[in-house]
């Protein structure tokens, strides 16, 4: 088995900083303000939802950008091919909402609103980057596919039936 070097840079990269980088620095600095949850409270098991549901979006994304986009979810190895596959048939940022539900886990599981807050911070982030700069590079280098899946599925809230590209 070989080991996908850029795919492990990326991982550790973008969502090891979304995701442990700047939530460890946040729980750091603010010790105190939270706690641990653990199997006797309510947290603990309201995080398992979001957890286990971004866990499997994260992972089902970054698959479908190696295997059939042929890139990685890094700016500076991007898929080749459109993917309109599994989860982008239905939003056009499944990766992002599941860092969302994975950050909402956290912020669930450590009982913490500088968490909370982080995942706000975050999303908006995105809200403005997107927009402003993913999506005219996708455009740039998809062309009119991109724009016709742009007009069909939604950036943030999954559509209920899936998509496909004629």
């Amino acid at each position: 088995m070989t080991v996908n070097w850029p795919l492990v840079k990326s991982i550790l990269i973008l969502p090891g900083t979304a995701l442990v980088y700047v939530p460890g620095v946040i729980l750091w600095a603010t010790a105190g303000l939270g706690r641990v949850s653990g199997p006797g409270d309510w947290t603990f098991w309201a995080a398992l939802l979001p957890g286990g549901l971004g866990l499997v979006l994260a992972v089902w994304t970054v698959r479908l950008f190696t295997r059939v986009g042929g890139g990685t979810p890094a700016p500076w190895q991007p898929p080749k091919k459109l993917v309109v596959r599994g989860p982008y048939r239905h939003v056009r940022n499944p990766m992002i909402s599941g860092v969302l539900f994975l950050l909402a886990a956290e912020a669930l599981f450590f009982r913490s609103w500088p968490l909370a807050g982080w995942l706000v911070v975050f999303f908006a982030a995105n809200a403005v980057y997107f927009p402003l700069f993913e999506e005219k590079g996708l455009e740039r280098r998809f062309g009119d596919d991109y724009r016709l899946y742009k007009a069909q599925v939604p950036r943030w809230v999954p559509r209920p039936r899936p998509w496909d590209l004629p």
